[in-house]
């Protein structure tokens, strides 16, 4: 398959979910409850990957898909796309501007293409063939700043705050220059391979939180690394010398 076709087939993938996501606020959904109060789930959401799905049914039968609202195709070739309809819906719903859609796709196991359409700020993000743009123009190279001089995006769900994991990421957080929390892992992971912020942390991703953003920084210049720590998978991404820093202080220390 073509890199070019697949680049422009992401493109259409995650502009029509994000319009369609934008089309149903409008018109007002609904939210449930998944996992807990801050984990939601609507119409949306639900419409916006059938949505996807279905496109990549028709023009990329055999590919796999994977799905954070249950769509689940097995790959008959190798290749496999995963999809994140609207990623921050807790945002979405709330009328806060991080939130996305996006998607990826891996051939043979390799992390070929990310697509993030950020709808409220008008930026399309695809990173394929070892580059990274916005709206059609590469970005520049992350700046390789150290983690003490840079910003830091995580996310803080309430129950993190109970766990003994939360010592070895506020160390961490201590070391930055400063912290901020969005709520879109795809919408933070944007903003370090725009070189706003110098690293993105979270634990325990799953792939439609952590593949399309980790292609967009790659293809910028940065650095992604997933660390095993303190019974936790720390996902990393960012500037080369951060990431790289970062590892280190969340291994100090691990069993």
């Amino acid at each position: 398959m073509n890199p070019d076709q697949d680049r422009d087939l992401a493109v259409a993938l995650v502009s029509r979910a994000a319009a369609l996501a934008a089309e149903m606020r409008a018109s007002g959904t609904r939210a449930e409850q998944k996992t807990s109060a801050a984990d939601l789930v609507t119409a949306a959401d639900r419409a916006a990957e059938d949505l996807v799905h279905g496109m990549l049914a028709e023009q990329r039968p055999g590919d796999g898909v994977t799905g954070e609202e249950g769509a689940h195709d097995d790959p008959a070739n190798g290749r496999r796309w995963t999809v994140d309809p609207i990623d921050g819906t807790y945002n979405y719903v709330a009328g806060l501007p991080a939130w996305c859609s996006a998607v990826s796709l891996e051939v043979d196991g390799e992390l070929v293409l990310g697509a993030v359409r950020r709808l409220l700020t008008d930026e399309t993000w695809v990173a394929t063939a070892g580059v990274t743009t916005c709206d059609v123009v590469p970005v520049p190279a992350i700046p390789d700043v150290p983690l003490g001089s840079g910003a830091v995006a995580t996310y803080l769900n309430a129950s993190h705050l109970r766990e003994r994991a939360t010592a070895p990421l506020f160390a961490l957080l201590g070391a930055a220059a400063t912290i901020r929390i969005s709520g879109s892992g795809s919408c933070d992971l944007a903003d370090v391979a725009a070189g706003r912020t110098a690293l993105w942390v979270q634990t325990d991703c799953a792939d439609w939180d952590w593949l399309p953003g980790r292609a967009l920084v790659e293809g910028a210049g940065g650095a992604a690394e997933v660390v095993r720590a303190h019974g936790h998978d720390w996902h990393l991404a960012g500037a080369p010398t951060a990431v790289r820093e970062a590892a280190a202080l969340l291994r100090a220390g691990s069993a």
